[in-house]
């Protein structure tokens, strides 16, 4: 069964991890879109609509809740699903990921396998 091909916003600030979701999302045949902050993430999310966006929480400029809470005040960005990617597992997190409207929380060290199930499962939700 062929995956239609999705492009995919990624804004972390460590090249390693960047590369590492580039190279995890990719294997789907998905066009990855990297970026390094959460301002230049904005810059792109003003001209273009990706399929799905993973966001870090902790980024220079701009954080990936903040981020979140801005997406999901745009009509066009509204229903594009967000992921946020961190390495605290807690309640405040959570509760935080909620409060900015986030989709889902990816949680690092990261299993490839089962991000990519979770990213294509919430963009083919959304097309239904």
């Amino acid at each position: 069964m062929g995956l239609m091909a999705y492009t995919i916003l990624v804004a972390d600030d460590e090249p390693a991890i960047r590369t590492m979701l580039e190279v995890i999302l990719s294997a789907d045949g998905h066009e990855i879109v990297a970026v390094q902050d959460g301002k230049t993430a904005l810059d792109y999310l003003r001209d273009h609509t990706p399929d799905a966006m993973l966001l870090d929480v902790k980024m220079p400029h701009m954080d990936g809740f903040e981020i979140c809470s801005r997406v999901k005040r745009i009509k066009r960005l509204r229903n594009t699903p967000v992921l946020l990617l961190t390495g605290f597992d807690d309640d405040q997190t959570r509760d935080h990921a909620k409060l900015v409207g986030a989709d889902d929380i990816v949680y690092k060290p990261l299993s490839g396998k089962n991000l990519r199930g979770r990213v294509n499962q919430l963009i083919e939700a959304r097309r239904r």
